[in-house]
């Protein structure tokens, strides 16, 4: 791997989490020793690359730095253009599906003349089309925004058995399944966080009424109790 090519991973890997990289984990990655790793890290960090850490304890990258956004890689091209076949084919909203067409137009536009085949000739291939059993019984795009705004929703929905309840809930993730759409929500009548199918809600009001909870913080609370199920 060419050295400019390494000091870039090197930020790519210090961008992916929160918490310290240590100098092994970096070397392992790039398949590298962790003196190269030393000597590249000083040399961003003399770059004024805002890098804070030390040998032995980890590194991590300060906020307020960034690359330009469009230099990716062939991997990272291919990856971007399998995601955004597989929001399109699979997705469930339109307005996603439109958004990950617009995205590979913008990274064609984008990546250098030798990089394109990968976009306009992929060697990857996202799900065929397919129709579902039913249709989602809701708009996901009106969701992703009541989400973001912390607002609740009203349901009308039918269960695998066939009862049907109302529930008010709190939205805080849409789940992407090969056979429907999963609505994870904090429910106020079994006071729990619950999973609604998209295809079995028959009616849904979205409601001005906020929650009083960050969806962020509902979102770990859900993760947390993912673990512990």
């Amino acid at each position: 791997m060419r050295r400019a090519d390494r000091l870039f991973q090197i930020i790519q890997i210090l961008r992916r989490g929160r918490g310290p990289h240590t100098a092994d984990a970096i070397a392992a990655e790039l398949e590298t020793s962790k003196r190269t790793v030393y000597r590249d890290i000083a040399t961003l960090m003399g770059q004024r690359v805002p890098i804070r850490g030390e040998a032995g304890v980890g590194y991590v990258l300060e906020g307020g730095f960034d690359l330009p956004p469009l230099m990716l890689t062939p991997d990272e091209i291919e990856a971007a253009v399998l995601g955004a076949q597989w929001v399109a084919v699979r997705g469930g909203d339109p307005v996603l599906a439109r958004a990950a067409q617009d995205l590979a137009a913008k990274i064609l536009t984008a990546v250098p003349e030798r990089l394109r085949p990968l976009i306009l000739d992929p060697a990857v291939h996202g799900p065929n089309p397919y129709t579902p059993s039913a249709p989602d019984g809701l708009d996901l795009s009106a969701v992703r925004q009541a989400i973001h705004a912390g607002r609740k929703l009203h349901l009308r929905y039918r269960a695998e058995d066939g009862r049907e309840s109302e529930r008010k809930i709190w939205p805080i993730a849409i789940g992407y399944l090969d056979y429907a759409r999963l609505l994870v929500a904090w429910c106020e009548l079994r006071a729990d966080f619950r999973h609604f199918r998209a295809d079995r809600v028959i009616e849904a009001t979205f409601l001005d009424e906020r929650h009083p909870e960050r969806p962020a913080i509902l979102r770990a609370r859900w993760r947390r109790s993912q673990q512990q199920a």
